[in-house]
């Protein structure tokens, strides 16, 4: 983000006092650098996808800033699936301040949950069909064809949640990472949010310098710390996803070739912690080779990586709509904001719930490689639901859903 923006935009408050001030309605995308806050929609992108969407976006910032608008910002959600319309908006007022958006542990918190347990709606796959689909794409793999495919879970409850207050506790524990709170609905009667708190950056660009930290090779978190450090250690010595990593990370820097030069890959990942899960992960920085590629732009010759559908990418995708039975939506997208220049920040939309009015549904998934055992990788999507079922209240869900 550049200074002229931090000028016009910057608030007097905390990144912490906008989460604090966040409303039905509002939109928050926390990192690690910048929170932005923001209300009222002042023009929203027609539906567009695929190669489309960040020449539409850009069009759309551009008149915005002819119209008057100094320094315009676009935030929203990309969809998994490309030919899926995104939901993308100019806000009428955006306050940004410097850091994320993370409470204090010790400030008091409200329940998220109105229930403390809820109905179950909907588990899809269910535990043994996961299994089965795992052990499937296990074989694939093995026969050649397939490298590497992701399997995900979703699990709908019959619950109305404060969104303010989850927000809350999502932000007090995603310090180092991506908390958001996208306005969906058409209108405030709607109430619909894609809410969440990812650990992966799929890319930022500030002025020429490009940043992606693809994530893959995950592992459960112990509340045993001499466990927890055999699992983290575990996990930096797995074979399995070690590959798993490489070919993610790999893949990032591949697609970022064609538009920039000077990308650099890390020879070995680092651990990154979560408070439920230790992930494998790579910063790959490259510097662009010419302005008018946009953050969105490249984010989109990403999307989707490795880490969210597979290798290859055409046969991984056919994959999943065979296996998972429902539709992804926002899921395992992207999510974030630019600015009028192409500077911009976009997450992948990981550990997310879909919220509206009286429901909930929420996401997980697993990369299935050569090595994957169905159990530890249903045991790995069990883990990933947990971070938004503790901020909801309703860790004791899981057993339910088993």
């Amino acid at each position: 983000m550049n200074d002229r923006l931090h000028g016009h935009y910057l608030s007097r408050t905390s990144a912490a006092d906008l989460c604090a001030h966040y409303e039905a309605g509002a939109t928050l995308f926390s990192s690690p650098g910048h929170t932005l806050l923001a209300s009222g929609k002042r023009s929203i992108l027609a539906p567009q996808s695929g190669a489309a969407l960040a020449d539409a976006a850009a069009s759309l910032l551009r008149a915005a800033r002819r119209d008057g608008e100094a320094l315009p910002v676009m935030i929203g959600a990309v969809p998994f699936l490309a030919d899926a319309p995104a939901h993308l908006f100019i806000p009428e007022h955006v306050l940004i301040a410097t850091g994320p958006a993370n409470l204090p542990a010790a400030t008091p918190q409200a329940p998220a949950a109105r229930a403390r347990f809820p109905r179950t709606i909907a588990v899809v796959p269910d535990q043994a069909q996961y299994r089965s689909a795992v052990a499937r794409a296990v074989e694939r793999i093995r026969a050649g064809q397939l490298e590497k495919v992701v399997l995900s879970r979703s699990l709908t409850l019959e619950t109305e949640i404060d969104v303010a207050a989850l927000l809350a506790r999502l932000g007090a524990r995603n310090a180092h990472g991506y908390t958001f709170a996208i306005d969906l609905a058409p209108d405030h009667d709607g109430r619909r949010t894609l809410i969440g708190a990812s650990p992966e950056l799929l890319l930022s660009r500030t002025g020429t310098r490009v940043r992606c930290h693809p994530l893959a090779g995950s592992i459960p978190r112990s509340a045993d710390p001499h466990e927890d450090q055999r699992r983290a250690q575990g996990l930096l010595a797995s074979q399995k996803d070690l590959h798993e990593h490489a070919l993610v990370a790999d893949m990032v820097a591949e697609s970022l070739r064609p538009y920039c030069h000077l990308v650099t890959v890390p020879a070995v990942p680092s651990l990154i912690a979560t408070p439920t899960m230790w992930h494998l992960g790579s910063e790959v920085t490259a510097e662009l080779n010419e302005s008018g590629m946009t953050s969105l732009a490249l984010a989109m010759a990403l999307h989707p990586t490795p880490a969210v559908c597979g290798h290859p990418a055409a046969d991984a995708r056919s994959f999943i709509n065979d296996a998972e039975g429902f539709d992804r939506g926002y899921f395992a997208g992207l999510v974030g904001w630019m600015d009028a220049d192409g500077d911009g920040e976009w997450a992948v939309t990981l550990r997310c719930a879909d919220v509206r009015a009286h429901s909930a549904t929420l996401y997980a998934g697993a990369g299935i490689v050569a090595g994957s055992d169905p159990e530890l990788e249903y045991l790995e999507t069990s883990g990933k639901l947990r971070t938004m079922l503790r901020a909801m209240g309703l860790e004791a869900v899981l057993e339910e859903a088993a």
